[in-house]
């Protein structure tokens, strides 16, 4: 078992698999030595959408459950890519998509969710650069979307 898996056993989680592309992309591309992963979709564990806008019926703790979800999306889609785990040589930057009102301001604290868990998992390598948007719509009308870049060896 690898050092991240026996992490994500330690932490209690369970990746869910990684979620085929819903359009005509690709779900990664590993160039050089950066993976450059696809925006994820918030998708509860039950397998349902995480849907809402924040700011309007949603909360920010929601926002940020979802987001959380993302990253685990993103952690699967780069062991889907890499095989293992301890590749991940760090966490460069995600971005992250709110579905919000136009008054909404606490993007930052909705895609914390997910920053949160890149830490938990990668430890310092998992620390990041980032950018935390609002849109007025996403996707199937998800609550959040987030794409990351890996530094992987």
């Amino acid at each position: 078992m690898s050092q991240i898996d026996a992490r994500l056993s330690a932490l209690g989680i369970d990746l869910p698999p990684a979620p085929a592309p819903a359009a005509n992309y690709v779900p990664f591309v590993r160039t050089g030595n950066q993976l450059f992963v696809s925006g994820q979709i918030s998708i509860g564990a039950d397998g349902h959408m995480i849907t809402g806008k924040l700011g309007a019926g949603l909360e920010v703790e929601a926002g940020a459950a979802a987001a959380r979800r993302c990253g685990l999306a993103l952690i699967a889609q780069a062991k889907a890519a890499l095989g293992d785990l301890d590749r991940v040589t760090r966490v460069v930057k995600l971005v992250g998509f709110v579905n919000s009102t136009a008054d909404f301001s606490d993007q930052p604290r909705v895609i914390n969710g997910c920053s949160d868990l890149m830490v938990e998992v990668f430890g310092e390598a998992g620390r990041h650069a980032r950018s935390a948007v609002s849109a007025p719509a996403l996707p199937f009308g998800v609550a959040v979307e987030i794409e990351a870049i890996f530094e992987v060896a």
